[in-house]
């Protein structure tokens, strides 16, 4: 890919972070928008914890990949934000939700070494321990109220951030909490015989498995805690199971004729498509030689882009990579944050995209 190229992508990116920060961002509550046009902040009558999350990683994005201190003073107030509109502190009621936020706090706190983004990790993550309990044989539990429904989005994201806590600081409870969760999650909610990762189990109290629940959710934050375990161990078998997940999501996650991925809908449902994006990334990164991976990413990013005015300086993204939005309509932060995934997955993985 030429260098005329890859400055086109790195410029995309910034023109969708640039929107993020022009649309969104409320400095009065030192927070974003959960969705725009939101007159006077009337939208945010509810506190979306886990966008928030996502958000923050999404700035860690910009940060890496530009080195512009602009995002880390916004990630300084973000932090301030999050924390008085959570009451002061961390954790939640929900386990995956604080995975998120862990995530991406440890994130920042690598591109930045501000301790207090490592100490909200700490608190996150002995938070999050305590949601492991042997109903339905181990897991960790999706809230507090409900300790015996486990699903994929409580566990592959909570074996990611144990993983990367390992690498990080060495640790080797973490390294050993990953394992565990990993394991589990692979032996109850992962179809032994395709790899298509399944949602949860004993949502209702039945024991049953949600297999009609297919979500490119599920798929990505599998093949990321796959892909954290092998770049650890550097076993294949881990970057096998990867690769077997990411052939479900081109064969049943794709729309034929186009090859996007689907519209999923709104609300929550707008960040999956980004999350599968940020580890389909990840798997790309670990497996270069599975160029068919970045060209997946490439795909999804040429389309969305393709369906937005080239000139249009702050661009927003739905929930529909094929849709441009339309100047009336209202755009949820979720899929705004989404789209910022795929422009930075894209501007990450420059070799091979086309214009």
């Amino acid at each position: 890919m030429n260098a005329a190229m890859t400055e086109v992508w790195q410029e995309r990116a910034d023109r969708v972070q640039r929107a993020l920060d022009k649309r969104f961002w409320n400095e009065s509550i030192r927070m974003y928008n959960i969705e725009t046009p939101c007159e006077g902040g009337k939208c945010n009558d509810i506190f979306h914890y886990w966008w928030m999350a996502h958000a923050v990683d999404v700035l860690v994005d910009g940060l890496e990949r530009t080195g512009d201190q602009r995002y880390a003073e916004r990630l300084r107030n973000f932090h301030e934000g999050i924390l008085a509109r959570n009451g002061g502190v961390w954790p939640n009621e929900l386990y995956d939700d604080m995975e998120w936020m862990a995530l991406a706090w440890l994130r920042a706190y690598q591109a930045t070494g501000e301790p207090k983004y490592k100490a909200a990790v700490q608190t996150l993550w002995e938070d999050i321990k305590t949601g492991w309990n042997e109903q339905m044989g181990g897991g960790i539990a999706w809230q507090k109220s409900q300790l015996d429904y486990k699903n994929t989005p409580a566990n592959a994201p909570a074996a990611i951030l144990a993983m990367r806590l390992y690498t990080e600081f060495g640790n080797p409870d973490d390294l050993a909490w990953a394992r565990r969760i990993y394991e589990w999650q692979e032996a109850n909610l992962v179809d032994p015989e395709t790899g298509l990762v399944w949602d949860g189990m004993n949502r209702t109290g039945d024991g049953a498995i949600d297999k009609d629940w297919r979500f490119t959710y599920c798929q990505g934050v599998f093949i990321g805690a796959a892909v954290e375990l092998y770049r650890e161990s550097g076993q294949p078998a881990y970057l096998e199971t990867a690769m077997r997940t990411f052939r479900v999501v081109q064969s049943e996650f794709t729309a034929p004729g186009t090859g996007l991925l689907p519209d999923e809908g709104g609300g929550d449902a707008g960040l999956f498509k980004g999350i599968l994006v940020r580890y389909l990334t990840a798997l790309s990164r670990s497996a270069p030689e599975a160029g068919d991976v970045a060209a997946f990413i490439s795909a999804q990013a040429e389309a969305a882009w393709r369906s937005q005015d080239d000139a249009e300086e702050l661009p927003l993204f739905g929930t529909d990579w094929g849709r441009r939005p339309e100047p009336d309509e209202t755009v949820q932060l979720s899929a705004q944050l989404s789209g910022a995934m795929l422009l930075e997955a894209a501007a990450e993985l420059k070799p091979g995209l086309q214009g």
